[in-house]
């Protein structure tokens, strides 16, 4: 059984979270941890917990997602996996920050591609990678069938969806996206977003305005 710690990170309060199992391996998903005690927050859960992390993995690539990507690569050395979409906004990191106000650590290039049909494993779980460019071209989220869960990154919110204004972004491939790919999963499949509160296939089905003529 895959378990979960969400860490609310940065001024984006951004949702980065811990998956584990009983095996103790963990993979690390949208570490924005940007101050030093968010930092040690994260490594005193691990070291808590006695978890051994495997390798982080970026739902996207935006800035406020990757703050802590140099951070943890180091401290655990372990590999980082994003979609080659999203490549070249990782390599900006450093500027897109600035352009928000904050001074951030360039982030470690991408050691793998991850992309639609791949499998993440840790321990004794894994979950299913699909892609849903939109938000941004490289934006992937992680399933788990067993678990019924899914890590949507900024593709699907609680009521909403994700903003398709920056660079890279569009409106009807992200609509086709969740309707294609997400939608057609169980309804009591539960939904950990990027930003804001969980909630459900079911309810973003029946209620989100955005996906309401679909």
């Amino acid at each position: 059984m895959i378990r979960h710690e969400l860490f609310v990170v940065n001024d984006f309060a951004v949702n980065s979270f811990v998956l584990y199992d009983e095996s103790g391996e963990c993979i690390l998903i949208d570490p924005g941890y940007y101050s030093e005690k968010e930092k040690q927050e994260l490594v005193r859960f691990i070291d808590e917990k006695k978890l051994v992390p495997v390798k982080i993995i970026n739902t996207h690539c935006h800035t406020d997602h990757v703050f802590g990507n140099k951070f943890v690569a180091e401290k655990y050395n372990i590999p980082l996996l994003a979609n080659e979409g999203d490549w070249f906004i990782l390599e900006r990191n450093i500027e897109f920050a600035r352009m928000y106000g904050f001074e951030a650590e360039q982030s470690p290039p991408a050691d793998k591609n991850i992309c639609e049909g791949d499998t993440v494993v840790f321990g004794k779980s894994s979950m299913q990678v699909f892609q849903v460019p939109g938000h941004s071209p490289g934006s992937i989220v992680l399933y788990s069938p067993d678990d019924a869960f899914l890590i949507a990154g900024d593709v699907l919110f609680k009521g909403s969806i994700g903003r398709t204004d920056l660079p890279g972004g569009n409106f009807d491939q992200l609509i086709e996206g969740i309707r294609k790919k997400l939608l057609p999963l169980p309804p009591e499949t539960v939904v950990f977003p990027g930003h804001g509160p969980s909630t459900t296939i079911k309810d973003e089905h029946d209620t989100n305005p955005f996906l309401q003529e679909y």
